[in-house]
């Protein structure tokens, strides 16, 4: 499994049309097979940072991801949106892997 995490600066003013195109990107990740983890937006601290993850299976099935947005109207739409309303001041992406399951020291070699 891969995992994008993505940090945003937002516009505190705009928070309202962000909190749209977060929702136009939760239903267009799972709609394009990969499985979206929500978006934290602005509630107390900070007023213009904002968060999202989304996990596929594999970086192979992210590209297919990339490709299928790309000719994807309603993806497209989602871009313009945001584009318009400059609801977004920037963004970084980065990829991780999930660990899930412990070991105890022991079964680690720590002891």
């Amino acid at each position: 499994m891969i995992t994008c995490s993505l940090t945003y600066k937002v516009d505190p003013y705009k928070l309202p049309e962000f909190e749209a195109y977060s929702k136009a990107w939760i239903y267009l990740v799972n709609k394009l097979g990969g499985q979206h983890h929500g978006y934290w937006l602005p509630h107390e601290g900070a007023n213009d940072m904002a968060y999202a993850q989304f996990s596929f299976p594999s970086l192979a099935e992210y590209e297919v991801y990339r490709e299928k947005m790309a000719a994807d109207p309603e993806c497209q739409a989602a871009y313009a949106f945001a584009e318009k309303n400059r609801c977004i001041v920037s963004y970084e992406r980065s990829f991780t892997r999930p660990l899930f399951k412990g070991a105890t020291p022991a079964e680690l070699g720590m002891m």
